[in-house]
């Protein structure tokens, strides 16, 4: 934190807690959060667009250009239980991307540039994990770790080949298109990054930007898909912010993008790992079943 001793004679604060990368300022005028300001990220400009848009659910900040940071309005939250919780912070999502939304003009090279990336990838975690395969194989004496991974190895290769397939689809139908939907994102959502005050927050923005409203999901579901029953936050995300088919089999594409598994390490920690990750990928299978299932019986 930086220049903190301006914000003592401003403030008179008698406490200071650390929270990850941000500090609470206990004061006699109240209490605050005090965060670094982040680098090429304004983050008053996006608050004020975001009022503009009649969307309202973050801290208010307080601007003081003697200082590097800026100081946020502290939000007690209420603690909130699950699933209520993961029901409120979607249910923001789905307004911040329906009240952002727009549509732009877009090059050739553009939709090219999105399916080159992810097909990179998947080739990559093809790669990744048959040399695994074909190495435990050869094992006499297979490790618990590795005999998991072997035993589950055809799911971890289903998911890549149906990711395979869908991106091929996906990319015959966009890649004439010259128009993508794009809304503010927040960029960095997590349960964490939900608060319940006298009314709903969003906080930490510093990742904020213009993208398509897929990444929000996506990324969220990668943090949470383990931890929570996404199928029914995603039928009320749609609710709010409807997906045209091309978002959504993109947004099917990317969640079946199996995790890379780190192999090194101690034999709990990779048994920990691995479980963690298999259990992602039979929870993504189960989540895309009805999408998938409808069509075929059709």
């Amino acid at each position: 934190m930086n220049n903190l001793n301006h914000l003592k004679s401003l403030y008179k604060p008698y406490r200071y807690t650390i929270r990850g990368k941000c500090m609470v300022m206990e004061s006699t005028t109240g209490n605050f959060v005090v965060k670094e300001r982040p680098k090429n990220k304004d983050i008053p400009s996006i608050f004020n667009y975001l009022k503009s848009r009649n969307f309202t659910y973050f801290p208010e900040i307080y601007l003081d250009n003697r200082t590097d940071n800026y100081i946020y309005e502290y939000v007690e939250d209420k603690n909130v239980i699950n699933p209520q919780k993961s029901e409120d912070l979607i249910t923001l999502v789905g307004l911040l991307h329906s009240k952002t939304s727009y549509n732009k003009e877009v090059e050739e090279e553009t939709y090219k540039e999105i399916y080159e990336n992810i097909l990179s990838n998947i080739l990559y975690l093809q790669d990744y994990y048959l040399k695994y395969y074909e190495m435990f194989l050869t094992s006499i004496y297979m490790s618990p770790s590795e005999y998991e991974f072997t035993r589950n190895y055809s799911k971890i290769k289903a998911a890549l080949d149906f990711s395979n397939r869908e991106l091929d689809d996906w990319y015959s139908k966009v890649k004439s298109k010259r128009r993508e939907r794009l809304s503010l994102i927040h960029n960095n959502l997590s349960m964490d990054h939900y608060l319940k005050g006298d009314k709903d927050y969003l906080i930490s923005w510093d990742n904020a930007k213009f993208d398509t409203p897929v990444l929000d999901l996506f990324k969220f579901y990668k943090r949470s898909a383990v931890d929570l029953e996404f199928a029914s936050l995603y039928e009320k995300y749609k609710s709010i912010n409807p997906l045209n088919k091309e978002e959504e089999q993109l947004f099917f594409i990317l969640i079946s993008l199996v995790p890379e598994i780190d192999f090194s390490g101690r034999e709990f920690e990779k048994c920990k790992n691995m479980r963690l990750k298999l259990d992602y990928v039979y929870k993504t299978e189960e989540f895309l079943k009805p999408y998938y299932t409808t069509d075929s019986e059709e």
